[in-house]
């Protein structure tokens, strides 16, 4: 957390109310991770941080304005998603090692933030700009960087002229944010992690590169 924290009513807090704001966000992330969000309420949080309403009030407005600061403090961490991706090389066999870190790196974040990005999905898909604006800080740090490489591969002539670079990455992220979510659910389909990713990795690389990968 860098800079002052403000209460609701605009003071600064100190170090104390810091803390226990902090508690509050822990808690709040703590109980998503465990209940539907829309059974959380401010009095629940309260009591497991050992305070009370009022004091949640302070420092929140709602359940969902706290919400929306962790989701924002994830929405930084996925913006680092793009050295992922950034300067990568996407020939020969750098191009396979790309796509698999670059898989590998999607999944692992989706599943630290798994019931945090539950609540900003349900967020945007209700159509609050909010939680929407969010959800694309995180995905446009994927897609901007491989869009940006496509365009680099067919400056190349590795890729034809015809490909439309930004359909193609927004596609391939899409594709990844939807399969993230749904990593449980494949278990069902007698799908293995260990299976998972090297097949999806497959689909990114044949995405980007228009080849099989060289291994």
């Amino acid at each position: 957390m860098t800079g002052q924290v403000r209460t609701v009513d605009g003071r600064v807090a100190g170090r104390r109310g810091q803390a226990t704001r902090q508690k509050l966000l822990d808690c709040l992330r703590e109980m998503l991770s465990s209940s539907p969000y829309r059974d959380v309420k401010v009095i629940d949080v309260a009591r497991k941080a050992g305070t009370s309403p009022a004091t949640f009030y302070q420092y929140f407005p709602d359940v969902e304005g706290a919400v929306l600061e962790i989701a924002d403090d994830m929405a930084k961490e996925g913006a680092q998603l793009t050295a992922l991706v950034s300067d990568r090389s996407w020939v020969g066999k750098s191009a396979w090692q790309t796509s698999e870190e670059l898989v590998d790196g999607f999944l692992d974040f989706w599943r630290r933030h798994d019931a945090i990005l539950r609540v900003v999905d349900l967020g945007a898909a209700e159509g609050d700009k909010r939680f929407y604006k969010i959800r694309m800080k995180i995905l446009n740090s994927v897609t901007n960087s491989l869009t940006a490489a496509v365009k680099e591969l067919q400056a190349k002539g590795r890729v034809d002229k015809d490909v439309n670079p930004a359909a193609v990455s927004g596609s391939l992220v899409a594709m990844l944010a939807a399969v993230a979510a749904h990593q449980k659910g494949f278990t069902t389909w007698g799908v293995k992690q260990a299976d998972l990713r090297p097949n999806l990795a497959l689909l990114v690389h044949l995405g980007i590169t228009g080849r099989k990968p060289v291994k």
